[in-house]
């Protein structure tokens, strides 16, 4: 049975158990990339205050994003951590925990659309463009289920070591949402409420392909069975222990992008910040195989953690380490060397040679800022697989807000430094960030080598 070769899958090798999760959902989050790119090229076609209205909207909609991501951690833990230890019903029991969670989460969501989501759309500034934000914004939060729901579903295919249930769906939702993004937009002339209609139909529709194997083929090693369900107060919080933490940092990353942008506005001026905006793109690229590899050491250490096998514990680490820098640095030379024209044409404009000159000379300084995210990124995910999700967000907090936006705040504004000094800053902030993190998980793994022989 399939389900059962892909148990063993997670339970063998690390090594082989990693390169079977880890490139398939690096490919589905960088396709979620490219995705969100052609949402804004097709906005911008609407009129310049849609794509405005997208821009201010874009972060509730991460928000919401984040959320789902957040449980889908949590409940990947887990479970990961309840197989490792061979409770199989202890596993069966979280799944529907996790999904009433979910339901919970969604349903505060709705609240917050019917009541709250214009009050937001003003705070954020988007008075001007409210009509458009609305537009896109209502229906988002309004189905927000249809974004929740297969995080978690994918998260517990992924426990299993099924990673084609996990990605196939996502990776349809977004080509999905390309292709309907200009149909509706133009062809049935909805304008921006196309847009989001697109994007809740194309995840309405990969959510209803999980559903097909969960209750349709029903050969999935997990049950989904509500006769599974036994209300248990712990694992209600070991699940949140993770998911908040988790969803929290989703939040702390898009913070960091708003204190850089006012740092580059107080230092340089807001032409600045469309240079950054151009080379922040291709930096956070970069990022992506970090979070796919992240996701799958959730799995493969928690099982590891669970079971007690500090041999393969120690070996995920170390794999999943090495296999990020190796990706970071690859993508950092490609930048490098060819920031020139790879800023060209992502600049959509051939009459602003210093915007192209600007956002290449600023991608060339930034791949320094890439080098050490492998060494704490693995071990924001391995705390998050051991069910210590508070720890991976005190380490998230150190490295992104107060190391890497204080240095830059120090060099670039107390020192005078100036532009320079806020990319230096952030820079050396996130290396000396990331590798205080892998010493916290490396002497975790230690001591968890002498639990195990004791």
């Amino acid at each position: 049975m399939q389900s059962s070769e892909n148990i063993e899958s997670i339970f063998g090798n690390p090594v082989k158990a990693i390169n079977k999760l880890a490139f398939p959902t690096i490919f589905s989050i960088l396709l979620m990339f490219l995705n969100n790119l052609i949402d804004s090229f097709w906005v911008a076609g609407i009129n310049a205050d849609a794509l405005a209205a997208l821009g201010f909207i874009s972060p509730l909609y991460l928000v919401i994003i984040g959320l789902g991501t957040g449980l889908g951690a949590g409940t990947n833990s887990l479970i990961s951590r309840y197989l490792g230890a061979d409770r199989r019903e202890d596993a069966n029991n979280a799944i529907i925990h996790s999904i009433i969670l979910t339901l919970i989460v969604s349903a505060i969501v709705l609240i917050i659309g019917i009541f709250f989501l214009k009050d937001l759309v003003i705070l954020l500034g988007a008075s001007s463009v409210s009509t458009y934000c609305l537009d896109y914004g209502e229906i988002i939060f309004f189905l927000n289920i249809v974004f929740l729901l297969p995080n978690v579903l994918a998260s517990i295919f992924r426990a299993e070591g099924n990673v084609k249930r996990a990605t196939s769906p996502l990776v349809l939702t977004y080509v999905l949402n390309m292709v309907l993004d200009p149909i509706f937009i133009y062809v049935f002339k909805l304008g921006i409420f196309g847009a989001g209609f697109a994007t809740v139909l194309a995840s309405f529709i990969g959510l209803l392909w999980m559903l097909y194997w969960i209750f349709v083929k029903k050969d999935s090693y997990f049950s989904f069975k509500l006769a599974s369900y036994k209300s248990k107060w712990d694992i209600y919080k070991n699940i949140l222990v993770v998911s908040l933490p988790a969803g929290t940092e989703e939040i702390i990353f898009s913070l960091v992008a708003i204190i850089l942008n006012y740092l580059i506005i107080i230092t340089s001026g807001i032409s600045e910040v469309a240079a950054f905006t151009i080379a922040w793109r291709f930096i956070s690229m970069a990022f992506l195989p970090c979070m796919g590899i992240g996701i799958a050491t959730i799995t493969v250490s928690g099982v590891a953690y669970g079971a007690r096998n500090s041999e393969n514990f120690d070996l995920t680490i170390k794999y999943s380490t090495f296999l990020s820098l190796i990706i970071t640095l690859i993508f950092s030379v490609v930048f490098f060397f060819f920031a020139y024209p790879l800023c060209d044409i992502f600049t959509f404009t051939a009459n602003d040679p210093y915007l192209i000159t600007r956002s290449a000379e600023i991608l060339q300084l930034l791949v320094f800022y890439n080098f050490m995210i492998p060494f704490g990124a693995t071990a924001a995910y391995v705390y998050q697989a051991v069910g210590s999700g508070f720890k991976s967000l005190a380490l998230t907090i150190l490295r992104e807000l107060i190391l890497s936006m204080g240095l830059a705040y120090l060099f670039g504004i107390t020192l005078n430094m100036g532009i320079f000094g806020v990319y230096l800053g952030t820079i050396i902030g996130m290396n000396i960030g990331s590798l205080i993190g892998f010493v916290f998980i490396w002497i975790f793994n230690l001591k968890f080598k002498k639990r195990c022989i004791n």
